[in-house]
């Protein structure tokens, strides 16, 4: 019993710091602060969320896609500093869905009105044809600065 109890202690002591889990909204972006010095970061899905260091121990969190997924970071020797949950959500503030049947459609509101803002689930034809309309309009700005 002592002997378990012991490697239990021991083990534990030996065990990397976790930080809490981190939420953030798709498309947006936090930042996190490590207890200790990073050198090396992995995502296990980087199609959820991505990790841009600040400096070495200060980190953005981009929201790329729904869902939950981890970060490990380690500092120079390998260690582990942290183990951190990310989970990506739909923003609650200013958006509205209107659901008819089985089709959905989001919307980003402000006090004054509404615009459609395409997020996974929606209904393919809203879907496409806003993503359709933001992608020619984004290209019609990129040409406009280039010349």
């Amino acid at each position: 019993m002592r002997r378990t109890l012991l490697v239990a202690l021991i083990l534990g002591s030996a065990a990397p710091a976790y930080a809490a889990g981190v939420s953030v909204a798709m498309d947006e972006v936090r930042t996190i602060t490590f207890p200790k010095t990073v050198s090396t970061i992995y995502v296990g899905n980087p199609a959820i969320a991505d990790i841009n260091m600040i400096d070495s121990r200060h980190a953005f969190i981009l929201g790329k896609g729904y869902g939950n997924t981890n970060m490990v970071a380690l500092d120079q020797d390998g260690k582990q500093v942290s183990n951190t949950h990310i989970s990506v959500m739909a923003r609650q503030d200013s958006s509205l869905t209107l659901q008819r049947g089985a089709s959905r459609v989001t919307y980003s509101c402000t006090a004054a009105h509404c615009e459609a803002t395409p997020q996974p689930g929606d209904g393919k034809e809203i879907f496409d044809s806003a993503n359709g309309q933001i992608a020619t309009h984004a290209a019609n700005a990129k040409t406009a600065a280039a010349n």
